[in-house]
């Protein structure tokens, strides 16, 4: 039952919750908007990190034909020019004052790949700015020689009123030259004097194009190595074992040091007897002789007296 005159709300209980339900209000917007922008910058960030890994995933060198059909040969040749993929080269071209050109040149790689155009060798018009695609690394062939590899990019732009319209190709000749990774780039000529097979001419030198080197030991001094290194390990491990382990010192840390002063003292045995063998067969035949053979009957003498004796004696 209601009582007259008293209110259920306190005095200014009404806009004290008018005030909390605006404040609420206002906070679930500020969390809508929040949650909005997150959610685009989100956005944002994944387009980002898309855009970046197609960039760093740059195009490589397709071989032509179907992907079971390429040639092993062509994918092991340009496997041997990958380290080449990420140096750039560059030659200028003037003819008078008709033709300024600058020729962009990558191996297996886009010269320039925000353009998406695959093209692997590019002239550059520097007068008009123009740039022309001479070939792509999309249409790519490959094979080599004893000291050279060639390699060719097809598919370029369309040659205009020459070459009955058909499409550039760029032709690359790299030559072995030992102790250097690149160098030397330069365009040869352009052929396109001719109804088809028009084709640009480049060239450049490279130690990657070179053949293996064989060795050049023989038999004999790969077995002279090879003991002389046996000679050095037993060395240097004996003598470190005698003087780390058993504790030698002075002469007695070389490796079974008792026993090559044996053989030493054996060897200079069997010379001695040798040598005194030959002075006494040179006394009893040259005794009587004077000249060359007196003189070396008296050096017998003089080292082997005893000898001299022993002829006296008789």
């Amino acid at each position: 039952m209601p009582v007259s005159g008293v209110s259920l709300f306190p005095r200014g209980g009404r806009g004290s919750a008018r005030a909390r339900l605006g404040e609420a209000g206002r906070r679930g917007s500020r969390m809508s908007s929040l949650c909005h922008t997150s959610a685009v910058l989100v956005v944002f960030m994944a387009l980002a990190v898309s855009v970046g890994a197609e960039q760093l995933e740059e195009k490589s060198c397709d071989v032509i034909g179907d992907e079971g059909s390429e040639s092993q040969t062509e994918r092991a040749l340009l496997k041997k020019l990958e380290p080449l993929s990420q140096m750039r080269f560059n030659v200028t071209v003037e003819k008078g004052k008709t033709e300024n050109y600058i020729y962009h040149f990558r191996v297996c790689r886009e010269v320039n790949s925000s353009q998406h155009d695959f093209g692997g060798l590019v002239q550059t018009d520097r007068q008009g700015r123009r740039t022309t695609v001479i070939g792509r690394i999309n249409e790519t062939q490959v094979f080599n020689g004893s000291d050279w590899i060639m390699l060719i990019y097809k598919g370029g732009d369309s040659y205009g009123s020459h070459c009955s319209g058909e499409k550039r190709r760029a032709v690359i000749m790299i030559s072995c030259k030992r102790g250097v990774i690149a160098s030397s780039f330069s365009i040869i000529s352009e052929e396109r004097e001719k109804e088809q097979e028009c084709f640009y001419l480049f060239e450049m030198d490279s130690s990657l194009a070179c053949p293996a080197e064989d060795s050049h030991l023989s038999v004999g001094s790969i077995l002279l190595i090879t003991f002389a290194s046996l000679i050095a390990v037993y060395i240097i491990g004996g003598f470190l074992y005698q003087r780390l382990v058993v504790g030698a010192k002075g002469m007695e840390q070389f490796p079974h040091f008792a026993f090559w002063q044996d053989l030493g003292n054996l060897v200079a045995q069997s010379s001695f007897a040798g040598k005194t063998a030959s002075c006494r067969a040179s006394h009893r035949a040259m005794v009587t002789l004077s000249g060359p053979a007196g003189k070396a009957h008296l050096l017998c003498s003089r080292f082997f007296p005893i000898y001299g004796e022993d002829s006296g004696s008789k």
